[in-house]
């Protein structure tokens, strides 16, 4: 065999190896692989976002017994023990010194409807939390997806140019074989050589990026990135976008959270007029003193040194004149109102908009899917043709680095929009509030956090010293993870005895 028709078939060899990146990856790869599921799961049990925003919503289920306090009986003790000092000198029986016991109920027996309404707003405001928080999922699990396939995605390509790079260099190799027996000119050593430093360059340029795309995941996930596997199928993809309309203005957890906070400001708009009602209150008491024998000064012994009293009643506030403070406080809840009320207006624009964008992404990412497949094709059969032309001299060695240039650009596009189509695809479910956790199969396993569980459990909760667990930071810390490189597995020798890598096979 002659060395031209060698290198040829090391070039073909190579080309073969890039191309298999545009598989579907149905080819074996390593015995363990991380897959799109591991990452969600891994960020829904340790992510410091996720779980900063459920400890925000223990907090928010709080307000309830809190706003419930108000309308609750209110007993407390006072003792004090008295020295005096310096008595009144026209006292002959002042006590020298005095203990005072009490105790006093309150009981409210109503207060304008104020506690009534500040409990609903109270309820409101959970609900539109855990509304929030699952938003707050969705919208972590959105950046988890974009940072496992821009790695997918990086990954392939670092291999795309790491074979073109190896390409160029045996391209080179042949250039300067064919020079030593004046088939080819220094011009033609020139081109490759500079085709080569750009492809060397464009290696390292996707290096960096696959170690950015490393730390995001290790940021988000809490894990390095093993190697990932093919994601699956997106679920409950719409058909049209007015479909995704409908489904996102009924599911999307924004603009229901937007809704409850928007109830929960007519509750506040209630409450806010109850100062100007009458309250009524039941209110006990009981009071112990005892002067330890020092009242009466001489004739201590004709005076009780201890005496207990006790007193009951009903007591009846109307209110006649608080410098307008009550009207204020009604208009500056009506104007919250009307403020909550256009941000339900917003968040719906918001949402239509977002979905029908994400839905116009979606469909853009699948036909560049499409065009970038043809044009792989055609650059396949363009680099050939052309090699074989340049065989037998009808074409110059740059009229091949082109085509291998223009080969890899499609390539690259091609990956890029897998990636997007893919991104875009889980946005618009996020829009459409279908992309959390039971929407993903995660339940599977008993992962799901419930946030309505701490609010059973803390709703009817009146016992002073009933304290929760000890404050502690559940997600994870990802200091003890070495930072990671570029290197992407290698899974086999090709024909050439060259290595090829698994992103590449995928």
């Amino acid at each position: 065999m002659s060395r031209r028709a060698h290198d040829q078939q090391r070039l073909s060899a190579k080309v073969s190896a890039i191309a298999l990146i545009l598989g579907t990856g149905s080819l074996s790869t390593a015995a363990h692989a991380d897959t799109l599921r591991e990452a969600l799961v891994s960020a829904y049990n340790t992510n410091p976002t996720l779980q900063a925003a459920r400890a925000n919503q223990r907090a928010t289920d709080e307000n309830v017994p809190i706003a419930r306090a108000d309308g609750l009986p209110d007993l407390r003790s006072t003792a004090t023990h008295v020295e005096f000092i310096k008595p009144s000198g026209n006292s002959f029986t002042a006590p020298e010194r005095n203990l005072g016991v009490s105790l006093d109920l309150g009981i409210p027996i109503y207060s304008g409807g104020a506690v009534k309404n500040r409990i609903s707003a109270a309820k409101e405001r959970v609900a539109a939390g855990q509304a929030s928080l699952r938003d707050t999922e969705s919208a972590v699990f959105t950046l988890v997806v974009s940072a496992y396939m821009e790695v997918v995605r990086n990954e392939a390509i670092v291999g795309l140019t790491q074979n073109q790079v190896e390409v160029l260099r045996i391209n080179l190799e042949a250039t300067n074989d064919r020079f030593e027996i004046g088939d080819l000119t220094r011009t033609d050593i020139a081109q490759s050589q500079s085709r080569l430093a750009i492809a060397q360059s464009d290696f390292r340029t996707a290096q960096a990026n696959l170690i950015n795309a490393r730390e995001t995941y290790i940021q988000l996930v809490g894990t390095a990135p093993d190697e990932l596997e093919p994601p699956p199928p997106l679920p409950g993809l719409p058909d049209t976008p007015e479909i995704a309309v409908i489904t996102a203005l009924e599911y999307n957890p924004g603009l229901i959270a937007a809704r409850q906070l928007a109830e929960a400001a007519g509750f506040d708009f209630k409450a806010a007029g109850a100062s100007r009602l009458p309250s009524v209150a039941l209110f006990a008491g009981g009071d112990y003193s005892n002067f330890f024998g020092t009242l009466g000064g001489p004739i201590a012994s004709d005076f009780a040194q201890a005496e207990t009293t006790a007193n009951a009643g009903v007591r009846l506030t109307i209110p006649i004149f608080q410098g307008g403070r009550p009207a204020a406080l009604k208009r500056q809840a009506g104007a919250r109102v009307s403020a909550a009320l256009e941000q339900i207006i917003a968040a719906e624009r918001e949402v239509i908009a977002q979905t029908r964008a994400r839905y116009s992404s979606w469909l853009a990412s699948n036909a560049i899917i499409e065009s970038s497949q043809a044009a792989v094709a055609a650059a396949e059969l363009g680099l050939e043709g052309v090699r074989a032309e340049n065989s037998i001299g009808n074409r110059t060695i740059l009229d091949v680095l082109n085509a291998e240039q223009e080969l890899l650009s499609a390539r690259v596009q091609l990956v890029t929009a897998r990636r997007n189509a893919y991104v875009a695809g889980f946005a618009l479910l996020s829009a459409m509030g279908k992309a959390e956790a039971r929407d993903l199969g995660l339940d599977s396993d008993g992962l799901l956090y419930d946030p309505a569980l701490n609010y059973d459990r803390v709703e009817n909760r009146i016992w002073d010293w009933d304290n929760g667990p000890e404050p502690a930071a559940v997600s994870t810390q990802t200091v003890d993870i070495p930072a990671p490189d570029a290197d992407i597995p290698l899974i086999g020798p090709l024909d050439d005895g060259s290595v090829q890598s698994s992103a590449a096979r995928r």
